[in-house]
Protein backbone atom coordinates (compact mmCIF):
# COMPACT_ATOMS: atom_id res chain seq x y z
CA UNK A 1 0.00 0.00 0.00
CA UNK A 2 1.27 3.66 -1.08
CA UNK A 3 2.02 6.00 2.43
CA UNK A 4 0.50 9.05 2.34
CA UNK A 5 3.09 11.93 2.57
CA UNK A 6 2.30 14.27 5.63
CA UNK A 7 4.42 17.77 5.18
CA UNK A 8 4.79 20.62 7.80
CA UNK A 9 3.61 24.32 7.29
CA UNK A 10 6.23 25.13 6.17
CA UNK A 11 6.92 22.66 3.64
CA UNK A 12 3.64 23.60 1.96
CA UNK A 13 4.44 27.08 2.19
CA UNK A 14 6.86 26.41 -0.18
CA UNK A 15 4.09 23.52 -2.04
CA UNK A 16 2.20 27.57 -2.16
CA UNK A 17 5.12 28.56 -3.87
CA UNK A 18 5.02 26.30 -6.87
CA UNK A 19 1.57 26.27 -7.16
CA UNK A 20 1.55 30.26 -7.46
CA UNK A 21 4.07 29.54 -10.53
CA UNK A 22 1.62 26.95 -11.79
CA UNK A 23 -1.54 29.62 -11.67
CA UNK A 24 1.09 31.79 -13.47
CA UNK A 25 1.93 29.92 -16.18
CA UNK A 26 -2.09 28.60 -16.63
CA UNK A 27 -3.00 32.54 -16.84
CA UNK A 28 -0.47 32.68 -20.09
CA UNK A 29 -1.44 29.61 -21.52
CA UNK A 30 -4.95 30.59 -20.93
CA UNK A 31 -4.48 34.35 -22.45
CA UNK A 32 -2.67 32.43 -25.36
CA UNK A 33 -6.10 30.70 -26.63
CA UNK A 34 -7.66 32.13 -29.79
CA UNK A 35 -8.62 30.80 -33.02
CA UNK A 36 -5.80 29.95 -35.20
CA UNK A 37 -3.21 29.01 -32.18
CA UNK A 38 -2.12 25.94 -31.99
CA UNK A 39 -1.64 24.34 -29.14
CA UNK A 40 1.44 23.87 -29.12
CA UNK A 41 1.37 28.04 -29.01
CA UNK A 42 -0.52 27.11 -25.21
CA UNK A 43 2.31 24.84 -24.26
CA UNK A 44 5.04 27.84 -25.64
CA UNK A 45 3.52 30.46 -22.79
CA UNK A 46 3.68 28.25 -20.13
CA UNK A 47 6.79 26.98 -20.65
CA UNK A 48 7.95 31.18 -20.88
CA UNK A 49 6.47 31.89 -17.09
CA UNK A 50 7.92 28.82 -15.81
CA UNK A 51 11.40 29.24 -16.80
CA UNK A 52 11.15 32.53 -16.24
CA UNK A 53 10.36 31.67 -12.61
CA UNK A 54 13.08 29.27 -12.11
CA UNK A 55 10.75 26.56 -12.14
CA UNK A 56 10.86 23.16 -13.89
CA UNK A 57 7.69 20.88 -15.12
CA UNK A 58 6.59 18.28 -13.49
CA UNK A 59 4.71 16.73 -16.95
CA UNK A 60 7.60 17.49 -19.42
CA UNK A 61 9.66 13.56 -19.50
CA UNK A 62 7.21 11.95 -16.72
CA UNK A 63 6.95 8.49 -18.95
CA UNK A 64 8.68 10.59 -21.17
CA UNK A 65 5.66 12.99 -22.12
CA UNK A 66 7.17 15.60 -24.77
CA UNK A 67 5.53 18.86 -23.35
CA UNK A 68 5.05 20.81 -20.52
CA UNK A 69 0.95 21.05 -20.43
CA UNK A 70 -1.58 18.98 -21.91
CA UNK A 71 -3.71 20.12 -23.87
CA UNK A 72 -7.32 18.81 -24.04
CA UNK A 73 -9.92 19.69 -27.17
CA UNK A 74 -13.52 19.00 -27.23
CA UNK A 75 -13.83 15.09 -26.67
CA UNK A 76 -10.51 14.94 -25.66
CA UNK A 77 -10.62 13.92 -21.78
CA UNK A 78 -7.40 14.30 -20.66
CA UNK A 79 -3.59 13.74 -21.95
CA UNK A 80 -4.14 15.77 -24.94
CA UNK A 81 -0.34 16.47 -26.16
CA UNK A 82 0.77 20.06 -27.94
CA UNK A 83 1.30 20.00 -31.18
CA UNK A 84 0.53 21.67 -34.49
CA UNK A 85 -3.59 21.43 -34.17
CA UNK A 86 -5.22 24.46 -34.64
CA UNK A 87 -7.95 25.57 -32.45
CA UNK A 88 -11.17 26.37 -33.81
CA UNK A 89 -13.92 28.91 -33.20
CA UNK A 90 -15.95 26.98 -30.62
CA UNK A 91 -13.44 24.65 -29.51
CA UNK A 92 -13.35 23.64 -25.93
CA UNK A 93 -9.94 23.20 -24.62
CA UNK A 94 -8.87 22.12 -20.92
CA UNK A 95 -5.11 23.06 -19.96
CA UNK A 96 -3.52 21.19 -17.45
CA UNK A 97 0.06 21.33 -16.31
CA UNK A 98 2.15 21.74 -13.08
CA UNK A 99 5.68 23.38 -12.08
CA UNK A 100 8.44 22.32 -9.42
CA UNK A 101 10.25 24.22 -7.45
CA UNK A 102 13.17 23.16 -5.29
CA UNK A 103 13.87 24.26 -1.20
CA UNK A 104 17.86 24.95 -1.19
CA UNK A 105 17.96 24.50 2.73
CA UNK A 106 16.67 20.70 1.97
CA UNK A 107 16.95 19.99 -1.86
CA UNK A 108 13.09 18.87 -1.65
CA UNK A 109 11.03 19.89 -4.51
CA UNK A 110 7.90 20.51 -4.54
CA UNK A 111 5.04 20.31 -7.18
CA UNK A 112 1.73 22.19 -8.43
CA UNK A 113 -1.00 20.52 -9.91
CA UNK A 114 -4.13 22.57 -11.91
CA UNK A 115 -6.49 22.45 -14.44
CA UNK A 116 -8.84 24.94 -16.22
CA UNK A 117 -10.89 24.96 -19.44
CA UNK A 118 -11.42 27.39 -21.76
CA UNK A 119 -13.82 28.44 -24.89
CA UNK A 120 -12.09 29.26 -27.96
CA UNK A 121 -14.28 32.23 -29.13
CA UNK A 122 -17.65 31.96 -29.14
CA UNK A 123 -18.18 28.53 -28.08
CA UNK A 124 -21.98 26.84 -27.77
CA UNK A 125 -24.04 27.52 -25.02
CA UNK A 126 -24.10 23.84 -24.24
CA UNK A 127 -19.81 24.05 -23.47
CA UNK A 128 -20.10 26.90 -21.57
CA UNK A 129 -22.51 24.92 -19.28
CA UNK A 130 -20.26 21.84 -18.90
CA UNK A 131 -17.33 24.11 -18.16
CA UNK A 132 -19.47 25.55 -15.81
CA UNK A 133 -20.77 22.86 -13.51
CA UNK A 134 -17.18 20.90 -13.79
CA UNK A 135 -15.31 23.90 -12.65
CA UNK A 136 -18.30 24.69 -9.55
CA UNK A 137 -18.35 20.73 -8.80
CA UNK A 138 -14.59 21.38 -8.03
CA UNK A 139 -15.53 24.50 -5.67
CA UNK A 140 -17.59 21.93 -4.14
CA UNK A 141 -15.37 19.00 -3.44
CA UNK A 142 -12.65 22.06 -2.12
CA UNK A 143 -14.90 23.04 0.54
CA UNK A 144 -15.65 19.32 1.68
CA UNK A 145 -12.17 19.30 3.06
CA UNK A 146 -12.84 22.17 5.37
CA UNK A 147 -15.07 19.72 7.33
CA UNK A 148 -15.13 16.51 5.59
CA UNK A 149 -13.56 13.41 7.92
CA UNK A 150 -12.23 11.04 5.03
CA UNK A 151 -10.82 11.57 2.02
CA UNK A 152 -13.94 10.10 0.23
CA UNK A 153 -16.15 12.39 0.93
CA UNK A 154 -14.55 14.80 -1.37
CA UNK A 155 -16.27 12.62 -3.89
CA UNK A 156 -19.52 12.53 -2.45
CA UNK A 157 -19.92 16.06 -2.34
CA UNK A 158 -18.51 16.57 -6.37
CA UNK A 159 -20.90 13.65 -7.45
CA UNK A 160 -24.12 15.25 -5.12
CA UNK A 161 -23.81 18.74 -6.70
CA UNK A 162 -23.75 17.09 -10.08
CA UNK A 163 -26.83 15.08 -9.69
CA UNK A 164 -28.74 18.11 -7.70
CA UNK A 165 -27.93 20.28 -10.59
CA UNK A 166 -28.29 18.76 -13.81
CA UNK A 167 -29.37 15.07 -12.82
CA UNK A 168 -27.77 12.40 -14.91
CA UNK A 169 -27.30 14.90 -17.59
CA UNK A 170 -23.28 14.54 -17.38
CA UNK A 171 -21.31 11.58 -17.06
CA UNK A 172 -18.45 11.79 -14.32
CA UNK A 173 -15.59 9.97 -15.78
CA UNK A 174 -13.94 7.20 -13.44
CA UNK A 175 -11.01 5.86 -15.00
CA UNK A 176 -8.84 9.08 -14.02
CA UNK A 177 -9.33 10.58 -10.34
CA UNK A 178 -7.50 13.23 -8.37
CA UNK A 179 -4.47 12.71 -6.47
CA UNK A 180 -2.12 13.30 -3.34
CA UNK A 181 0.80 15.40 -4.20
CA UNK A 182 4.35 16.99 -2.63
CA UNK A 183 7.28 15.97 -3.24
CA UNK A 184 6.40 13.57 -6.45
CA UNK A 185 2.82 14.91 -9.13
CA UNK A 186 1.24 11.52 -8.03
CA UNK A 187 0.92 9.98 -4.84
CA UNK A 188 -1.24 8.30 -2.20
CA UNK A 189 -4.39 8.80 -1.73
CA UNK A 190 -6.64 8.87 -4.73
CA UNK A 191 -8.59 11.42 -5.19
CA UNK A 192 -12.69 10.44 -6.81
CA UNK A 193 -14.56 12.61 -8.52
CA UNK A 194 -17.47 10.09 -7.52
CA UNK A 195 -19.24 8.80 -4.04
CA UNK A 196 -17.98 5.23 -3.38
CA UNK A 197 -19.13 2.74 -0.44
CA UNK A 198 -15.26 2.55 0.99
CA UNK A 199 -14.64 6.51 2.43
CA UNK A 200 -10.96 5.98 2.63
CA UNK A 201 -8.30 7.36 4.80
CA UNK A 202 -9.05 9.84 7.26
CA UNK A 203 -7.87 13.61 6.16
CA UNK A 204 -5.15 14.89 8.42
CA UNK A 205 -3.33 17.71 8.48
CA UNK A 206 -0.45 17.67 5.96
CA UNK A 207 -2.23 16.43 3.73
CA UNK A 208 -1.74 18.10 -0.16
CA UNK A 209 -4.85 16.93 -2.69
CA UNK A 210 -5.27 17.64 -6.76
CA UNK A 211 -8.91 17.58 -7.08
CA UNK A 212 -9.53 17.00 -10.59
CA UNK A 213 -13.66 16.51 -11.46
CA UNK A 214 -13.98 15.21 -15.18
CA UNK A 215 -17.47 15.16 -16.87
CA UNK A 216 -18.09 14.38 -20.11
CA UNK A 217 -21.88 14.86 -21.93
CA UNK A 218 -22.39 11.12 -22.92
CA UNK A 219 -20.92 8.07 -22.07
CA UNK A 220 -17.88 7.83 -19.36
CA UNK A 221 -16.00 5.14 -21.37
CA UNK A 222 -12.99 5.68 -22.89
CA UNK A 223 -9.82 4.57 -25.09
CA UNK A 224 -6.77 6.15 -25.86
CA UNK A 225 -5.21 7.38 -29.20
CA UNK A 226 -1.99 5.58 -30.92
CA UNK A 227 -0.06 8.53 -29.15
CA UNK A 228 -0.47 6.07 -26.06
CA UNK A 229 -1.69 9.53 -23.89
CA UNK A 230 -4.35 11.10 -25.41
CA UNK A 231 -7.75 9.57 -23.87
CA UNK A 232 -10.90 10.52 -25.87
CA UNK A 233 -14.74 9.23 -25.11
CA UNK A 234 -15.87 6.82 -26.98
CA UNK A 235 -19.06 8.44 -28.41
CA UNK A 236 -17.47 11.52 -29.19
CA UNK A 237 -19.21 13.57 -26.39
CA UNK A 238 -17.40 16.57 -24.88
CA UNK A 239 -15.21 16.67 -21.88
CA UNK A 240 -13.93 18.81 -19.63
CA UNK A 241 -11.59 19.35 -16.66
CA UNK A 242 -11.05 21.76 -14.07
CA UNK A 243 -8.08 20.66 -10.95
CA UNK A 244 -6.58 22.66 -7.90
CA UNK A 245 -3.93 21.41 -5.49
CA UNK A 246 -5.42 22.15 -1.80
CA UNK A 247 -3.43 21.71 1.37
CA UNK A 248 -4.80 21.10 4.65
CA UNK A 249 -2.31 22.94 7.15
CA UNK A 250 -2.30 23.63 11.19
CA UNK A 251 -5.33 26.52 10.84
CA UNK A 252 -7.77 25.35 7.68
CA UNK A 253 -6.64 24.32 3.95
CA UNK A 254 -5.62 26.71 1.52
CA UNK A 255 -6.00 26.29 -1.89
CA UNK A 256 -2.14 26.11 -3.25
CA UNK A 257 -2.49 26.90 -6.70
CA UNK A 258 -5.36 29.74 -6.11
CA UNK A 259 -3.66 32.74 -6.01
CA UNK A 260 -5.85 34.21 -3.40
CA UNK A 261 -5.67 30.31 -1.80
CA UNK A 262 -9.57 29.65 -3.20
CA UNK A 263 -11.06 32.65 -0.51
CA UNK A 264 -13.09 34.33 -3.30
CA UNK A 265 -14.82 31.13 -4.38
CA UNK A 266 -15.07 29.26 -1.07
CA UNK A 267 -16.63 32.06 0.42
CA UNK A 268 -19.28 31.54 -1.86
CA UNK A 269 -20.27 28.18 0.05
CA UNK A 270 -19.45 29.44 3.43
CA UNK A 271 -16.14 28.07 3.92
CA UNK A 272 -13.39 30.95 4.94
CA UNK A 273 -9.52 29.58 3.99
CA UNK A 274 -6.68 30.71 6.15
CA UNK A 275 -3.31 31.51 5.09
CA UNK A 276 -0.74 28.78 5.80
CA UNK A 277 0.96 29.73 8.79
CA UNK A 278 4.92 31.34 8.21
Amino acid sequence: MRRIEYKTDAQLAWMAKAGVVTSRALDAAVAAVAPGKTTADLDSAFREIITANGATSNFLGYYDYPAMICASVNDEVVHGIPGPRELLAGDMVSIDGGAVLTDPATGKTWNGDSARTVMVGNASAERRELSEITQAALWHGIAAVASARKVGEIGVAIEQFVREETGDKYGIIEDFVGHGIGTSMHMAPDVLNYAARDLGPRLKKGMALAIEPMLVTGSIETHVLADDWTIKTNDGGDACQWEHSVAIHSDGIWVLTAEDGGASELSKLGVTVKPIPA
